[in-house]
């Protein structure tokens, strides 16, 4: 008979012992950081049998931590075990596994963060190792480049960069053995960004099998996290389809697989997915204000691009409540508010706060008040604030404010 606990056990013993950390995405969060902290004190132990795999393992597993809730302490965990495995590397296939892990917290510090000089960074310290031994490692090599070569460009605002960038995560797409789910993640998020702004039926059909192939293969009892992943970024699609086009039943479906999306987990086991759903709902008026007050409050204190914009979208959202019932007061108050906590913000919540202002003012003057007379200033240094941090999704927010 099946001994629960014990066959338990020896099942995540296994799993433990596995490359593939697909199996972190079914334990919760505080589970992950005990892990995460097991691994990298047997790491350290003397006794440790391969201390640079057991370090390695380590570092991935802080990484992921901070991929979910955003905690500092983990991010910087995963940057000493890089540090420390630079160090340590032996051999021309150790020091390009240790350049990936350094680079791999360099792009995930600038995906929660912000700050382009860390995809720099992240893209120096992979130029400066040779070319590994391992097949499997120059393909992940390669892989790790092309991800960060697609941010640097879609940061550029070049069409021919972003091309080149999509060439080069296609290729490595097309050699990559282990079907890196982030790769592929990665890959369906460009070919829906870019077939929205350029219109492009072929890109736009690319990325709905990618994002296909990524839902069928992330099964909800293994893979929740990466389902949940591929479904938001269908209901993403759809919803910038049907405000380009004005379809209601595109918008509708996106509604639908953003639901889907936030069914496969709770906010507890992955605090910043369930936030960033919660964020990626723009435009949907039917969603409650306590959803938005909830993923802020996950995302507080972290100086964390998604913390920003749903500290844009919450106000925003309190902003078009109030002046649907005319509550000048409700306005007032939220002004208040604002300019007590912007002189103690953190660059990207001063952006999203100056944003709000900026609906304060043109909420007030379409109930009767003044025109707004310094809208351009306070929406261009909340742009261009939000632009040097590399958070285009919020530079974006504020200047299709300026327009008419």
């Amino acid at each position: 008979m099946f001994e629960f606990g014990r066959d338990l056990r020896k099942l995540f013993a296994q799993a433990r012992e596995s490359e593939d950390l697909g199996w972190v995405e079914l334990i919760g969060a505080d589970l992950l950081r005990a892990e995460a902290r097991r691994e990298a004190t047997d790491a350290g132990r003397v006794s440790c049998a391969r201390p640079f795999e057991t370090e390695n393992r380590a570092c991935a597993l802080w990484r992921e931590h901070a991929r979910r809730t955003g905690a500092a302490d983990s991010l910087d965990r995963a940057e000493r075990c890089a540090d420390s495995l630079v160090r340590a590397a032996v051999g021309e296939d150790q020091i390009a596994r240790a350049a990936m892990a350094k680079a791999a917290v360099l792009m995930l510090r600038f995906d929660l963060c912000g700050d382009p000089t860390r995809l720099d960074r992240a893209a120096t310290t992979l130029a400066a190792v040779g070319q590994p031994r391992s097949r499997r490692i120059a393909i992940g090599m390669a892989a790790l480049h092309a991800r960060l070569t697609v941010r640097t460009a879609r940061l550029s605002g070049d069409i021919a960069r972003l091309h080149q960038g999509a060439d080069l995560i296609d290729e490595a797409v097309r050699r990559d053995d282990a079907e890196d789910m982030d790769l592929r993640m990665d890959r369906a998020a460009l070919s829906l960004e870019m077939g929205v702004v350029q219109r492009d039926v072929h890109l736009l059909d690319q990325a709905g099998r990618d994002l296909g192939a990524l839902v069928e293969a992330a099964s909800p009892d293994h893979r929740p996290l990466t389902r949940a992943r591929a479904l938001a970024l269908c209901g993403a699609g759809l919803s910038a389809l049907a405000t380009i086009a004005g379809h209601d039943e595109a918008r509708n479906q996106g509604r639908i697989m953003f639901d889907a999306a936030a069914d496969q987990f709770t906010p507890d086991h992955s605090p910043l997915d369930w936030a960033a759903i919660q964020v990626l709902r723009v435009g949907d008026d039917a969603q409650p204000l306590m959803l938005l007050t909830q993923a802020e409050a996950l995302t507080q204190g972290g100086e964390l691009i998604i913390g920003a914009l749903a500290r844009e979208r919450r106000i925003t959202r309190e902003v078009a409540l109030a002046e649907a019932v005319k509550n000048l007061t409700a306005l007032m108050t939220l002004e208040t508010r604002l300019r007590a906590r912007m002189a103690t913000a953190t660059p990207l919540d001063w952006a999203a706060d100056q944003i709000g202002m900026a609906e304060i003012l043109l909420a007030r003057h379409r109930l009767g008040g003044v025109v707004p007379t310094d809208l351009g200033l306070i929406l261009g240094e909340a742009a261009m604030t939000a632009r040097e941090m590399g958070v285009d999704a919020l530079a974006d927010r504020a200047e299709a404010l300026l327009r008419p």
